[in-house]
């Protein structure tokens, strides 16, 4: 016989793998997908409560904007308010610059928007859900903080210097606290 011959006897100890060898490796890389699986799972969960919280803060920052926006643009006309509920007139660019009555409010968690003039329809805009709480103040000429505008009768005419909203996110939520915006207003025509 040659070294090459296929019929020669197989020498002891290298005859492959046994059954035992088999088995131990199967578990071994099946330990190691399963471990593979949980850090990809993990892996989606962060980004999926990484997404919430984007949207959440994006959701905040978006109120936050309208409120700044309204506020900036305010028009001759009264501003009153409590600390519930703020209203106020300004113009909308889309009628053509027509004035017309904004108003705030907290309703069912979700702070609402409302604008009243010539031909708008009726009807509150959702400007952000998931409110627990909400309150006004208003910063008056003489440098103190108010819960109500006008403050005395003396200031039924003027502005106050500043506007706050203070909103308390309703627990549960990915974004949880408080949130503060306050707006400078324009000098009062």
């Amino acid at each position: 016989m040659t070294d090459g011959d296929a019929s020669s006897p197989v020498p002891a100890g290298e005859a492959g793998f046994t059954l035992i060898e088999l088995i131990i490796s199967l578990a071994l890389f099946g330990l190691i997908a399963m471990a593979g699986l949980a850090l990809v799972d993990a892996l989606m969960g962060i980004q999926s409560r990484t997404e919430g919280r984007l949207d959440r803060l994006a959701e905040i920052q978006r109120a936050m904007f309208v409120i700044d926006n309204d506020l900036s643009q305010l028009s001759a006309g009264p501003l009153t308010g409590d600390a519930a509920t703020l209203s106020f007139t300004r113009p909308l660019a889309a009628a053509g610059g027509v004035p017309v009555q904004v108003h705030y409010q907290l309703g069912a968690g979700t702070l609402l928007r409302s604008a009243r003039g010539n031909g708008l329809p009726q009807g509150a805009q959702r400007v952000m859900q998931g409110v627990a709480s909400l309150r006004w103040s208003y910063l008056a000429p003489s440098g103190g903080w108010t819960d109500h505008w006008p403050a005395s009768p003396d200031e039924a005419k003027i502005w106050p210097l500043a506007v706050a909203a203070d909103m308390v996110l309703a627990p549960g939520g990915s974004v949880q606290g408080r949130v503060r915006r306050v707006v400078a207003l324009p000098v009062h025509p």
